[in-house]
């Protein structure tokens, strides 16, 4: 027998968790230390939605996804979100394979009854291969709920077995690049995931990436001081389970890239990188993240890890792997609601004029022909 909670985070359940991510494809997102740095900073207003197995003695935790209530705008209802707070790119719930066919539409049950929350579900950076998402297109459509697909796209991950790129002309800059730095000073990778050195470290990433052109345009994570609160405490709360690092390129012991890795089960997610804009033309977060993957296929249990990144970034100059993702929006009740219609609406236009933003902004890049003199003519 199957019964749902819907409830604040809380760290009460991180037993439960860690023996569930031991049965089923984790998400290190909805991690409950994570929800409660989100909840506990006012960062997020989350439910976590637990599925539990009452035939066995204690109950057995079989399925947990977290969703974030919010007003996307001013004047439109509330909805829920599956990413569960700003800065997390997985929304896949976190459901025992043993039990996918039951959990799935008992969490959608569950929503649809309770009278406070609202029923439409907005999902982005959905797992498209995952048997969770294939278990929530079979429920909703056996029940007739709507639903707007609204991209499909793929993400750049690698495991132990398939997506390291061992030779090509990315493979030799790679080298290349390396020799060349070395040539400046002594270059190697720390990946220290002690809690202690974990924060520093943090301190060093944000400070790198403060001083980039994402400080300057004001979206680095110190222009904000709610996100820096609320990152803080996430990647320090996280590190003290075990589930953070960031991993640091040095040269003569001076960091010139960090990455921020989560971790979570058997999967590392590579989350934010920084580098010193003063040796890019070394590359140093692709050499940066090439060292940190021989690192963690060779040195630890991990075995595969997601990028958290779009097909266009340079992840997918070094991994060949791909994962189909899915965002969509859900009406868990009974029809296609006003709310379900209004912000299906939205999100679509979202997206129509972010990409008539970027079409702009490529065509001012566009170099202009000069005009030849006439005489030259």
């Amino acid at each position: 027998m199957l019964t749902v909670t819907i409830r604040p985070p809380e760290l009460e359940s991180v037993a439960q968790w860690d023996d569930l991510v031991l049965r089923a494809p984790a998400n290190v997102f909805m991690h409950p230390v994570a929800l409660q740095a989100a909840a506990g900073t006012g960062f997020a207003r989350i439910h976590v939605v637990q599925v539990w197995d009452n035939a066995v003695t204690p109950a057995r935790l079989a399925g947990v996804w977290a969703l974030r209530e919010r007003r996307p705008l001013p004047l439109l209802p509330t909805v829920l979100e599956a990413l569960p707070y700003n800065y997390s790119f997985l929304s896949r719930p976190v459901i025992d394979p043993a039990y996918a066919d039951r959990a799935m539409p008992a969490m959608l049950a569950a929503i649809r009854d309770e009278a406070s929350l609202p029923n439409v579900i907005s999902i982005r950076e959905m797992d498209g291969e995952a048997q969770a998402y294939l278990a929530l297109m079979d429920t909703l459509e056996t029940g007739g709920h709507a639903r707007a697909m609204l991209a499909e796209y793929v993400r750049p991950v690698v495991s132990r077995q398939f997506g390291v790129k061992s030779s090509g002309s990315t493979r030799k800059k790679l080298r290349q690049d390396w020799n060349r730095l070395s040539a400046v000073g002594a270059l190697e990778m720390v990946n220290d995931r002690a809690p202690a050195a974990v924060r520093e470290a943090f301190e060093i990433f944000l400070q790198m990436e403060m001083a980039s052109w994402k400080g300057a345009n004001g979206t680095a994570l110190l222009c904000d001081s709610e996100d820096a609160a609320f990152v803080r405490r996430l990647i320090g709360d996280l590190a003290g389970q075990g589930s953070a690092s960031v991993a640091l390129l040095q040269l003569d012991g001076r960091a010139i890239a960090a990455q921020t890795v989560l971790y979570c089960g058997t999967t590392a997610y590579t989350w934010k990188i920084g580098f010193d804009e003063a040796y890019a033309k070394y590359s140093p977060g692709m050499l940066l993240i090439d060292r940190l993957t021989e690192q963690l296929f060779t040195s630890t249990p991990i075995e595969a890890i997601d990028s958290c990144s779009t097909e266009g970034s340079f992840m997918n100059q070094l991994w060949a792997g791909r994962r189909a993702m899915a965002d969509l929006v859900v009406d868990v009740g009974a029809g296609r609601s006003l709310a379900f219609l209004l912000e299906a609406g939205r999100q679509t236009a979202y997206r129509e004029l972010k990409l008539l933003r970027n079409r702009l902004r490529a065509m001012a890049a566009r170099p202009r022909p000069t005009k030849k003199h006439p005489a030259a003519a």
